[in-house]
């Protein structure tokens, strides 16, 4: 039951769409009417509100190593194993791609994964960071970096807890998730169409 609980509280803060309350604190339109429809960062700071954007992106990373920080925290005092923090994991990460309180259209996941794996290890976030960081600057493509470091996840996963830790699976299904919301990118990544920052003309990512 414990288990139930934290994972059940984990889904319920990542429903929490920062895109969207920080855009109507400042006022800006739904996120998901302009631009690529992505209630995340990068769709926010097409409003030219940079605040809004740096916010929108703590917020949906924070929420992510919130919950499982929190479970870490606390889940072990009520008998909540490694397990239970994968699922944890999980939970947050699906709350933020399928929010309850938004409808369930929720953003891509990128920042929010982020947040997750370096509250699981922060040697493991910055691994993954790193090989976003890699791929963006030579390709300068934040979907494909996203993509990339999306496919190392699991096997940084397995390299710092061996590939028996419950850990690893719920990485390997957060970053299949991540991969597939970014189903259209890949599309226009074969096609050769995709966008690549600083370019004068975007398409939607």
């Amino acid at each position: 039951m414990p288990t139930i609980v934290f994972t059940v509280a984990a889904y319920l803060i990542g429903s929490l769409s920062f895109a969207v309350i920080v855009s109507r604190a400042f006022g800006l339109p739904d996120p998901h009417s302009y631009g690529s429809g992505n209630p995340g960062a990068t769709n926010v700071l097409r409003t030219g509100k940079k605040l809004a954007a740096a916010l929108t992106l703590a917020g949906d990373t924070g929420k992510g190593a919130l919950a499982v920080l929190l479970a870490k925290h606390f889940a072990a005092g009520y008998g909540v194993d490694a397990s239970g923090i994968a699922l944890v994991a999980l939970a947050v990460f699906l709350g933020h791609v399928y929010p309850v309180f938004f409808g369930f259209k929720g953003g891509k996941g990128v920042a929010t994964a982020l947040g997750i794996l370096c509250a699981i290890d922060i040697w493991l976030g910055l691994a993954t960071l790193a090989s976003w960081l890699m791929i963006m600057l030579f390709f300068r493509m934040v979907s494909l970096a996203s993509i990339i470091a999306a496919v190392f996840a699991p096997l940084y996963t397995a390299w710092l807890f061996g590939s028996a830790s419950p850990l690893l699976p719920a990485v390997a299904a957060l970053a299949a998730l991540l991969i597939y919301r970014h189903r259209e990118n890949i599309g226009r990544l074969l096609a050769g169409t995709e966008s690549r920052i600083g370019a004068k003309k975007t398409e939607p990512s």
